[in-house]
Formats: structure tokens, C-alpha cells, sequence
């Protein structure tokens, strides 16, 4: 059960919470009050890192080694958490592998890796973390898709994570309107290039020139658009997609 430290705050879950956006935002809701628990599927040393760095905004973290791809894990680290913490009220979706490959070079097992780590943990999760949120009348699911996913282009390099990211879009507007009725809202962010340090930023600045606001987002962007969300001014906000890329990809 939560601790007398915890009783009354907010408690968020952020999956793929140790690196990159995930990460950033851990950090910026810590230093709103919020208790952050966050789990991760490889990232050990940047887990350690961020568990110490939440520590000193007294966050109370609890960081779980966690493949969420799997269903009974999704569903028994929500349960840790809501133990834990006493409660989920924000469950926040940042997980996104991708590799690049032709399409027609695609392995079976990548085929399936995309979906398993991309769409699927977001379903298993939102299904374990809701039934609490509907017992306290109030929560907020916010997912992350891609840019130009609500397009449905061509993508022959990235084409089952391209997909699965379309279905998070669809899943996302799906909950919200089963979820509405209940006082939680469902919304989506959609990053173009955002600087998250996990690609060479010289790699990056290729892509300057085609992005219409002439700069690449950083995770603060990303961070601002989830305060939205989380907020009582976006009560009314469900089943959105938020695009987050300078007007790029639009």
C-alpha cells in the first residue's frame, strides 16, 4: 500500500520512462509533486541514473525492469505499482523500437518485434491500469505515435512500425471514447524529429532543412504537450493527436 509520503499525490506510470522522452518526462513531473514509477526493458544504467535523480525531488520512485510486451507482465507491474503507490492516475506510453530494414529484407521475428513493442504494450497496459481509474472517476492515458501515422504513406524502411503506430491511433481513440463516460481522457503525441541524444546530432541536421519551423524539437516540446494533456484545462480533450514536429510531416 502507498505510503503516508504519497497519500493525495498524483501517480504516474511512464513505460519506456528511463530514456529519451520517457525520461524527461519522469523528471519534469517529479518536480511537480508528481510520485513517478517508470519501467524499462534494457536501459539498467539509465534506470539507475534516473531512480537516483528522482530521489532529490523526493518523487519516491519505484523503476521496474519490466518487458510490457509480455501480458502477464504488463498486467503484474501494474498491480506492483498500484500496491506500491496506491494508485495509477496517469499511464503514459512512450515506448518506440524501430530499426530500419526493406520491406522485403524483414524477418519474421522483426515483423512481429515492432507490434509486440510498439502497439500490443499499450493495449495491456491501458486495459490493467483503467479498472482503477474508473474506480476513482478520474485518470489520463497519453500514448505516443509518429508524425505522419494518421497519413498512412508509404513507408518501406520502417513499415511494421509504421503500422503499429497507425493502430496506437486507432487504440488511443478507441479508449477514449469507451473510457469517456468514466472522467478519463485518452489523447496521442505525435513526434516528428524531437533531439532526444539517442542519434548523433549531426545525423539529425540533415533533416533541418525540411522542417517548416526551421529547428528540431527537443523533449521540453515533448514535456509541455503531456502537461496539457494531464491537466484539468485538457478535461475535455479525448481522443486527440496532438502532432509535435514543427509542421513537419504534415
Amino acid at each position: 500500500m502507498s505510503s503516508d509520503r504519497t497519500e493525495g499525490r498524483r501517480v504516474a506510470l511512464i513505460a519506456g520512462g528511463v530514456r529519451g522522452i520517457g525520461r524527461a518526462v519522469a523528471v519534469a513531473l517529479a518536480r511537480r509533486g508528481w510520485v513517478i514509477a517508470a519501467c524499462y526493458r534494457k536501459s539498467e544504467a539509465d534506470a539507475a541514473t534516473l531512480r537516483s535523480e528522482l530521489q532529490s525531488y523526493e518523487a519516491h520512485p519505484v523503476i521496474v525492469h519490466a518487458d510490457v510486451s509480455n501480458p502477464d507482465v504488463a498486467d503484474e507491474l501494474v498491480r506492483h505499482i498500484e500496491n506500491s503507490c496506491g494508485r495509477i492516475d496517469a499511464l503514459i506510453c512512450c515506448i518506440g523500437a524501430y530499426h530500419r530494414v526493406p520491406l522485403l529484407e524483414e524477418s519474421i521475428e522483426g515483423w512481429h518485434s515492432m507490434f509486440d513493442n510498439n502497439l500490443h504494450p499499450v493495449f495491456y497496459l491501458s486495459r490493467a491500469a483503467a479498472p482503477g481509474m474508473i474506480r476513482r472517476g478520474w485518470g489520463r492515458i497519453v500514448n505516443f505515435s509518429m508524425v505522419n501515422a494518421d497519413r498512412q504513406t508509404a513507408q518501406p524502411f520502417v513499415t511494421a512500425h509504421y503500422i503499429a503506430k497507425i493502430g496506437v491511433l486507432v487504440l488511443t481513440r478507441s479508449l477514449a471514447k469507451t473510457l469517456a463516460p468514466h472522467g478519463i481522457t485518452v489523447n496521442c503525441i505525435s513526434p516528428g524529429f524531437i533531439e532526444t541524444g539517442s542519434v548523433p546530432r549531426e545525423e539529425l541536421a540533415q533533416s533541418f532543412s525540411s522542417i517548416p519551423a526551421g529547428y528540431m524539437g527537443s523533449t521540453d516540446d515533448a514535456v509541455g504537450a503531456v502537461h496539457y494533456l494531464l491537466s484539468e484545462e485538457a478535461r475535455y480533450v479525448n481522443g486527440a493527436n496532438i502532432q509535435l514536429s514543427g509542421a513537419w510531416g504534415i
